[in-house]
């Protein structure tokens, strides 16, 4: 059970917003920008007039003119927010930068998380819930290390002749491994912290839509205190422009998913189930004679005709790392280059199905859109989860694992027969709850995430869509798909260092046999 003190602690903290930096004056730095459209120099802030503020402030705003008001950014330190949040809200479009604390590499001793305004039994089985959660999330993280011992100790040759140094270095590593796999059953209502960043017009629209999505309570909670935050150093650049929340009941979103039914729910499971087919990650469409829509931008660009310069020929020079100098860069460069944009022309759709923990770092590539459930939406009775692989067919952790999936589904199906908002009682769900999604991107930023998710350091289950994505452009569009891989793949016999993650090398010469290597953990 949960001891009293965690529950006046769960009870007692609210999310916490603080701005560690933001533009001097942003109002009038907005103004003035606007201003410099139509002057023959560049407009100083200063300049500003009251009448300047009147005239054009909320007359830019309300015309839709709205990149004067992107230039000002607003760096937010924020606590006591919830996994689910972000992932539902916070991270859910791509106008933002977070660096967002690591279920992977963190241990979280103590049990943390999103309370909802709930009283009697249903607080009772809520609290209960989440202290459930960090206690199966102990015993995992203790029997999760003898396995992974094993796999590590045998993947760097660790022996009984082993310098203590380099068997501490390993040992580090098994600790990270097992607290990264047993995460997945700490409940997504865990408190994370991070700092986010985000413009002045993003911000607006987060306030916008604060109504939106599964966590409106949660939101505005905590985009309320970004916007008083910004008030406190200039109060003009909410109360001079921006038009408030949507009222949550004109949203046609809870409106659509009212209409839907639990027998409708379970047949959507199962259509996209079956259209998955087993895999992690399964082809839905691609761009029609990609490969010759790529060489003839390709020579677009430099002004070749097709006889000076074959498709073959103009795939190689783009695509081979070894002909490409791009190619082997780690900073993200693709769109800046003239040859490489001719990469955003064909695209990519696939189904996918992640866990909620997975998806959460898989959203981070923001250039790679995907449409994401309502997760009450899409709630059923039964359990419906991801196990990770050192989990499965472990004897001395698989049950353990099924239980505490089981007994996270028994709260939440509890706390909506006690008349709790599905939206609140989807919080003592675990990270492993299945998130059924649709995901788009164009090759120039699938390859840049497929370079990066097919490393073994990669989270497993986006590594595993990540090599399914890759092999199936490989069956309709083998030319594309020629040279891309993890980065010591593209890398090797053409530069050094070939492995790019230093004292992280995951121990494996990945490049002597990519892309039929096998991963282990």
């Amino acid at each position: 059970m949960i001891s009293p003190g965690t529950i006046r602690q769960m009870e007692a903290t609210q999310p916490r917003v603080t701005l560690r930096n933001c533009f001097h004056n942003p109002f009038d730095s907005a103004i003035a920008a606007a201003r410099t459209c139509y002057s023959s120099r560049i407009i100083s802030p200063d300049e500003i007039t009251e009448k300047q503020r009147v005239a054009i402030g909320a007359t830019t705003f309300n015309g839709g003119h709205h990149t004067v008001f992107q230039h000002a950014h607003f760096e937010f330190g924020l606590e006591n927010v919830s996994r689910h949040f972000v992932w539902n809200f916070l991270h859910s479009h791509p106008f933002y930068n977070s660096e967002q604390q690591s279920q992977r590499y963190v241990r979280l001793d103590e049990a943390r998380a999103f309370m909802p305004p709930l009283s009697g039994e249903a607080a009772d089985v809520y609290r209960n819930a989440i202290e459930g959660g960090w206690q199966f999330y102990r015993l995992l993280s203790q029997k999760l290390e003898g396995r992974t011992r094993e796999v590590l100790y045998d993947v760097w040759n660790i022996g009984e002749r082993t310098a203590e140094k380099r068997r501490n270095r390993i040992e580090r590593q098994v600790e990270k491994k097992a607290i990264e796999v047993a995460r997945y059953v700490l409940p997504i209502a865990a408190f994370t912290a991070m700092v986010h960043t985000l413009s002045g017009i993003a911000l607006h629209r987060l306030h916008r839509m604060c109504n939106s999505g599964d966590t409106p309570y949660e939101t505005a909670l905590v985009v309320q205190q970004m916007v008083e935050r910004v008030k406190e150093v200039d109060p003009q650049f909410f109360d001079r422009i921006g038009y408030g929340p949507l009222p949550e009941g004109s949203l046609p979103e809870p409106q659509l998913a009212s209409r839907g039914t639990a027998e409708g729910r379970a047949r959507a499971k199962a259509e996209f189930d079956n259209e998955l087919g087993g895999h992690t990650s399964r082809m839905l469409a691609a761009t029609p004679d990609a490969e010759a829509i790529v060489a003839r931008s390709f020579r677009a660009v430099l002004g070749l005709s097709e006889s000076e310069m074959t498709d073959d020929q103009a795939l190689e020079e783009l695509l081979n790392p070894a002909r490409n100098r791009y190619r082997l860069e780690t900073l993200d460069i693709g769109v800046h280059s003239p040859i490489m944009r001719v990469l955003q022309h064909p695209s990519y759709t696939f189904l996918k199905k992640l866990s909620h923990t997975a998806d959460s770092q898989d959203q981070r590539h923001r250039m790679v859109p995907a449409s994401r459930p309502l997760l009450a939406a899409v709630d059923k009775p039964e359990p419906d989860f991801i196990t990770p692989m050192l989990i499965r067919g472990n004897p001395d952790v698989e049950p353990l694992y099924q239980q505490a999936t089981e007994e996270a589904w028994a709260a939440k199906n509890r706390l909506i027969e006690l008349g709790v908002p599905p939206a609140f009682a989807v919080y003592v769900l675990p990270n492993a709850t299945a998130v059924r999604l649709v995901e788009t991107g164009s090759l120039l930023h699938l390859i840049h995430k497929w370079t990066m998710r097919t490393c073994f350091n990669a989270q497993e289950e986006i590594y595993a869509a990540s090599m399914q994505e890759l092999e199936q452009v490989r069956q309709v569009h083998p030319r594309l798909a020629r040279h891309i891989g993890p980065p010591c793949a593209i890398r090797h016999g053409i530069t050094q260092p070939v492995c790019t993650e230093g004292s992280h090398f995951c121990g494996i010469k990945v490049w002597e046999s990519f892309p039929a290597v096998q991963r282990r953990l």
